[in-house]
């Protein structure tokens, strides 16, 4: 069987490199990075840290090079999810695709290009220390179901759901995920934004009391968006927020790491996304606004710099 990683930096990169351990599957990525590519074609995908796994896959930043899959994984930052399905589509067109990615939004711009989805979410924390190496700072949970608009068969998200647990990466196959994936966007947009503007990391951030309480501020309001559009969460997401704070101390969310090297973020699909649906419920959330518009402030900062003497 062969399944392709669109988008192979960090998260995409465990995935890969967990379920390139399993005999039965060829496991392919497609990134735009060349450096980080030819890293993994050269000297193999390492993960280290919570892992310690050498994985040999076919990487490639050709799209046009990924020959047909059974089932897909998008991991690419949701800012990029149109563009990297669009290129990739072709190897998915009987095909079972799943979003491991952050935020809402990302499923929709998939089922353009694809015949079945998956929503999928994941907890494990990793950054990219160089070119072909991963460092996976902290485990957890993978949920994966069927995306309702345009659902990939329940057998299908048993399918990789199966690979995935058996690769090493605790999964959990539902028929309905989006409990799961609005507990993740919670925690996200507390923590992620916050973590980027202040430059502390998830830990330090709970453990101020000042930001803490904008932390508290920032999930209230989504509880009750959650609310409104009838969602039961899958987990408390303000007990995950002080859970991973302290389990994951030391780790900078993708966002901060967005920030620090003046890399879009993916504003656009937690904050602003959660603001969008409350916008449709006619439930206010000033907080997650003014999150979002202060990282759009900063986005908007590093193209000032570098026009003005």
């Amino acid at each position: 069987m062969r399944i392709c990683i669109v988008g192979c930096g960090a998260i995409g990169s465990v995935f890969a490199a967990h379920l390139a351990q399993l005999p039965e599957l060829e496991v392919w990525a497609y990134d735009t990075s060349a450096a980080h590519v030819d890293a993994i074609n050269r000297d193999g995908l390492r993960i280290v840290g919570r892992a310690d796994l050498v994985a040999r896959i076919s990487a490639t930043t050709d799209p046009l090079g990924i020959p047909p899959s059974e089932l897909g994984i998008v991991a690419v930052k949701g800012t990029f999810t149109e563009a990297a399905i669009a290129a990739t589509a072709h190897a998915f067109q009987d095909a079972a695709v799943c979003s491991v990615q952050n935020g809402i939004g990302n499923e929709e711009l998939i089922a353009e290009h694809v015949p079945r989805v998956m929503r999928g979410v994941t907890l494990p924390a990793a950054r990219l220390t160089r070119p072909g190496v991963v460092e996976l700072d902290g485990s957890g949970t993978t949920w994966v179901g069927p995306f309702e608009p345009r659902p990939a068969a329940l057998d299908e998200v048993q399918k990789l759901g199966l690979l995935l647990n058996r690769s090493g990466l605790e999964t959990r196959a539902l028929a309905d995920a989006r409990g799961a994936q609005w507990t993740k966007l919670l925690f996200n947009c507390a923590t992620n934004p916050l973590c980027a503007l202040t430059g502390l990391t998830h830990g330090q951030l709970c453990e101020l009391p000042a930001t803490r309480r904008v932390v508290g501020d920032v999930l209230r309001e989504g509880l009750a968006v959650a609310d409104a559009c009838g969602i039961t969460l899958e987990d408390d997401p303000e007990e995950l927020v002080d859970t991973l704070g302290r389990a994951n101390y030391d780790h900078k969310p993708s966002m901060l790491q967005d920030v620090l090297a003046h890399r879009p973020t993916e504003i656009g699909t937690l904050n602003e996304g959660l603001v969008a649906q409350a916008d449709a419920c006619g439930i206010p959330a000033p907080v997650n606004r003014a999150v979002a518009a202060l990282i759009r402030g900063l986005e908007d900062s590093w193209t000032r710099q570098n026009i003005e003497p």
